[in-house]
């Protein structure tokens, strides 16, 4: 099932999209799914990167070396 939403857009993105549209036979609605569905796992990747980031530097969570890794998952020569 589909939801529904809405945005704000900027005037200059909104002409952007409108131009698009009309440009293509497509709607600023397909255009607006589209960008969401193809960018949204790289800003997953990018919001969640920096919240561990965040959480290494304050201590609360820790990096492993390769050599431990290795270790860890019998992979070491």
């Amino acid at each position: 099932m589909s939801k529904q939403t809405a945005v704000r857009l900027s005037e200059e993105t909104y002409q952007r999209l409108k131009i698009l549209a009309e440009r293509t036979g497509r709607t600023a609605t397909f255009y607006i799914r589209e960008a969401i569905e193809h960018h949204l796992e790289d800003l997953e990747d990018l919001y969640l990167a920096e919240q561990t980031l965040a959480l290494v530097r304050e201590g609360k969570e820790r990096t492993y070396r390769l050599d431990e890794v290795e270790a860890d998952l019998d992979l070491a020569d």
